[in-house]
């Protein structure tokens, strides 16, 4: 992979990983769960067990899978067009936009 196609493929993949974690944690995607008190990880989402389960490690792996597969299926896409520095960082914005305003109630306390 040269360099003018890795410039290509990471607005894609910026853009793309944003939009599926904020999928991921609305929906709650993760393909594994951490529970840190008791040092134990369990496939898919599981509840609680002794303490509070940790998803964010497999939101992290299910977006950053989601990305690369749509980096590589929007590369033939891109091979003659310009690249679109853009669109790495106005879609994070608005997914950034997004999260505070789901987590309003975080915020606001």
């Amino acid at each position: 992979m040269n360099k003018n196609q890795i410039e290509k493929i990471i607005p894609i993949f910026s853009a793309a990983f944003a939009l599926i974690y904020i999928v991921s944690v609305e929906v709650n995607w993760a393909p594994f769960t951490y529970h840190p008190k008791i040092g134990q990880w369990g496939w898919l989402t599981e509840p609680a067990r002794d303490g509070p389960p940790m998803y964010w490690y497999g939101w992290l792996v299910t977006s950053t899978l989601g990305a690369a597969v749509a980096s590589v299926l929007a590369l033939p896409l891109l091979k003659n067009r310009p690249t679109q520095y853009w669109l790495g960082w106005t879609i994070p914005l608005v997914v950034m936009i997004s999260v505070f305003y789901l987590f309003r109630g975080f915020f606001l306390r």
